[in-house]
């Protein structure tokens, strides 16, 4: 099980994605809580001295003029976390709510949050425990904080709700029960500090962001597997012609194809004496593009970094002088700029992977027999498995518009600027599992196309690539129930088999 302790230095991407990979164990450190009751400290002194600060003493949004009685403060909480838990659709898978508590610990912890001990301590026993709450995956704009999700992991906390507890639902107050809990009740402050804030956005990038790794790791070793398979060049990989362009992630992606097809028998089979003088655009421009898509995801994970240990409630406690503050980092538009540029990514390692996988099963191209399958003809063999990418890669682009140029006012137009940031990341998981299935589609193809030039050998690292396609689905050598194979491809790519061959280019290696 990862142990974590936050406070002491930043998370990482790779403990980040370790928390979506299962159970973790989360520890504040001793500074950290240290902050966390300077902050607290700072609004009891508030509320005792009766001065008005937005958010511990009135009410919310376009109500933000409205005073509340002393008396009245723990029912604003409370009525804060119920009216705004109005999330509808599917719940938030399990592992991307662990990783939405974890981040919302972390933003806790600062002490900017104002937050008392005992309420921080009872998140962090949720997530040790394992206890999920059930969070409606839709009802966002990514403005004021992602509310409806948070306020959907806030319910259980005050005993209200229901949560997931080792693959079971449970109500609210029998899932607290199980770890030795009662319902809390929320004090001045604390039910808008855990509505506030980015998380549920955030975990939901961060998802989309290692899910895209897989597929991009998959996609490098399925493109050098096409190559080979076609009897392509490795020439378009020389240093000197990513050196003269000089982009970063072109240099890195051309040095990995280079490596994984050293060695190659296949390749040198033709090396000298080959009659074709250029190979097609997927092939001689993986670099040129898979490099393209690798600064991309590089520079969205950085930003997701960032918004993973930032706080990001409203308004924020400054522990130093006392002074509370209002302001808008709850606004997830960095969010919705990295979810976007994710999405784009994802499209790219799509529709060049299905481009290779069309020239594997045209015979006009690949010199290879009609769709893979020997007595085509009698035999479809891949030609719609070559028509189910077309159709995913169709369908990722229809859904990569932009989420962040998009907005509409909210809160009677107190709220006039939203990012659109959740369901941007949302749908980054569906877009990843169409790519998976993309890039395992062309793998099946590849090794079937290195089927026919045996007893040649590929590469020892293609072998390796090989090896693992082999595993999923026997070489084709008539029409069979085709799914299934499918099937198992997708799901090598989707595990992150193939992540050692993108060895040193992903964010969270």
């Amino acid at each position: 099980m990862t142990q974590l302790t936050i406070g002491a230095a930043p998370l990482t991407l790779a403990q980040l994605r370790a928390v979506l990979d299962g159970p973790v164990t989360v520890a504040v450190a001793p500074a950290a809580w240290a902050d966390v009751d300077k902050g607290a400290a700072t609004i009891a002194a508030i509320v005792a001295e009766g001065r008005t600060v937005y958010g511990v003493n009135t009410g919310f949004g376009l109500l933000a003029n409205t005073s509340i009685a002393p008396e009245d403060l723990e029912t604003l909480q409370r009525n804060l976390v119920l009216s705004h838990a109005c999330g509808v659709g599917d719940r938030l898978p399990d592992a991307v709510t662990r990783l939405l508590m974890v981040l919302k610990i972390a933003s806790l912890s600062r002490g900017a949050s104002g937050i008392r001990r005992e309420t921080l301590e009872a998140l962090i026993a949720l997530v040790n425990a394992d206890v999920l709450p059930c969070i409606p995956s839709k009802g966002s704009v990514g403005a004021s904080g992602d509310l409806a999700p948070l306020a959907h992991m806030s319910c259980v906390l005050i005993g209200v709700g229901e949560a997931r507890v080792n693959g079971e639902t449970l109500e609210a107050e029998a899932a607290l029960a199980r770890v030795g809990l009662k319902p809390l009740t929320l004090g001045p402050k604390e039910g808008l500090a855990l509505l506030n804030g980015t998380q549920c956005s955030t975990a939901l990038a961060l998802a989309g962001l290692f899910a895209a790794e897989a597929v991009f790791a998959a996609g490098i070793a399925a493109g050098a597997l096409s190559v080979d398979a076609l009897k392509g060049s490795d020439a378009p990989f020389d240093p000197r012609i990513h050196t003269l362009r000089g982009q970063p992630g072109q240099i890195a992606v051309a040095a990995r194809l280079r490596d994984l097809m050293a060695g190659s028998a296949i390749r040198d089979s033709h090396r000298d004496d080959c009659a074709k003088v250029q190979d097609p655009y997927s092939l001689r421009c993986q670099p040129q593009v898979m490099g393209a898509v690798l600064d991309v995801l590089n520079t969205a994970a950085a930003t997701l970094e960032r918004e993973a240990n930032a706080v990001t409630d409203n308004p924020l406690v400054f522990i130093e002088d006392g002074d509370v503050i209002s302001g808008g980092n709850f606004h997830a538009e960095p969010v919705a700029f990295a979810a976007d540029q994710i999405a784009m990514a994802l499209c790219e390692i799509g529709n060049i992977s299905e481009r290779r996988t069309a020239i594997l099963v045209d015979p006009k191209m690949s010199e290879l027999p009609a769709f893979l399958v020997r007595e085509s003809g009698l035999n479809s063999g891949f030609m719609i498995a070559q028509v189910t990418a077309a159709a995913l890669i169709a369908e990722n682009r229809m859904v990569a518009h932009p989420c962040s140029v998009d907005t509409v006012p909210t809160s009677a137009n107190q709220e006039d600027h939203v990012s659109m940031a959740t369901h941007g990341a949302r749908r980054l998981l569906d877009m990843a599992e169409n790519a998976a299935t993309v890039v395992g589609i062309e793998l099946l193809a590849a090794a079937q196309g290195l089927e026919f030039h045996r007893p040649l050998t590929s590469s020892p690292d293609l072998e390796k690539v090989f090896a693992i396609v082999r595993e999923a689905a026997a070489p084709y050598a008539s029409d069979h129930y085709f799914a299934p194979d499918i099937a198992r491809a997708t799901d090598g790519v989707r595990a992150g088999r193939y992540r050692a061959f993108a060895d040193g280019l992903l964010p969270s290696a």
